[in-house]
């Protein structure tokens, strides 16, 4: 029995991925490349729907392969690669924008809220069609499972409707892969706006614990982090949103349950509690923090590493466009 594979992947908006994205896509990533045949994808050519800078996209692409790796993604083990070093994403896009109708296009909650954000005359098409995009990025793969957050249900449900249509015009060619959502257990939500998720688009700097912060400006922001008017430390999401968040950080940094925290702090005050959850986050930052910077202080070695990715990934990829080809019909070249 084939090992079943897995796609998945995250654009390289900003400087440093945050401890949302650890906690609610890496953990599960790297657990996940144990039993799968892991596909990971640095998705630059996302990133481009919205304005960017040249010369910092290039140097945020390093440093998101690079924390990957930090974190425990294995380029032995899974293929990790760069989007726009394998052309054949670009190519299924298109292929996959004729069998796309505008209707359902338009319907994608996503493109309406960055759209509204923007204002509808500015929104890019790209921005539009990043869906269909996303779509190739995975039926490139015959990924039979995408482990992705609620937020992108829609997002994989186009996918599969895409499959099965194109199958049904054109023959079997598509895997029409399983949508895997991560585990809610693991998400972090913003210091400072405990009821928002942990986001790069936050309200404010400090609700944000980049991987790469140094240890003080992450002991000052989790030292800062909102609580509430009562002193009883336990986990109640609902009601007691800040102080549930600082014990799933601290659950998610030393590997202790939920209940077991609320054990050890009963009785104790918030500020021992900031402390403790301090110490911990900055003793997991450390090493990734570090391997990071091996990393990126030797970009010829991380460059040769996403080149062997690209070449395993284009292997892949080209034999799934080759059968795309001929299913539609295009001419092969002589």
């Amino acid at each position: 029995m084939s090992t079943p594979r897995l796609f998945s992947g995250m654009q390289p908006s900003a400087d440093s991925l945050h401890f949302g994205n650890y906690a609610g896509a890496l953990l599960q990533w790297i657990e996940m490349q144990n039993t799968h045949d892991a596909v990971f994808c640095v998705v630059d050519l996302h990133a481009i729907t919205v304005p960017q800078d040249p010369k910092t996209l290039a140097a945020q692409t390093r440093k998101t392969a690079a924390q990957y790796i930090a974190c425990g993604i294995d380029p032995e083990k899974s293929t990790l690669f760069v989007q726009s070093h394998v052309p054949a994403h670009s190519e299924l896009a298109w292929i996959l924008n004729t069998v796309t109708s505008f209707g359902e296009a338009s319907r994608m909650t996503q493109f309406k809220d960055k759209s509204h954000k923007q204002g509808s005359d500015n929104a890019t098409v790209g921005l539009f069609t990043y869906p269909i995009l996303q779509a190739a990025d995975i039926l490139l793969y015959d990924a039979t499972v995408v482990p992705v957050g609620e937020d992108q249900r829609q997002h994989i449900e186009l996918t599969r409707n895409l499959a099965e249509r194109f199958n049904q015009r054109f023959g079997e060619t598509f895997v029409v892969p399983e949508v895997k959502i991560m585990d809610a257990a693991a998400k972090i939500y913003d210091l400072q706006n405990p009821e928002a998720k942990m986001s790069k688009s936050g309200d404010s700097p400090q609700g944000i614990l980049w991987l790469l912060d140094e240890p003080s400006l992450v002991t000052k922001k989790i030292k800062s982090a909102v609580t509430d008017t009562d002193t009883e430390i336990r986990f109640d999401s609902e009601r007691k949103p800040g102080v549930s968040n600082l014990l799933s950080l601290a659950s998610l940094a030393t590997g202790k349950t939920l209940k077991a925290l609320e054990e050890e702090f009963q009785g104790a005050g918030y500020g021992n509690l900031k402390s403790v959850v301090a110490e911990a986050v900055v003793e997991l930052l450390a090493p990734i923090r570090t391997r990071t910077q091996d990393l990126l202080g030797d970009p010829a070695e991380l460059d040769r590493m996403l080149a062997k990715g690209a070449e395993k990934a284009e292997r892949m990829a080209g034999a799934t466009l080759s059968a795309v080809h001929d299913a539609v019909g295009l001419l092969p070249r002589a």
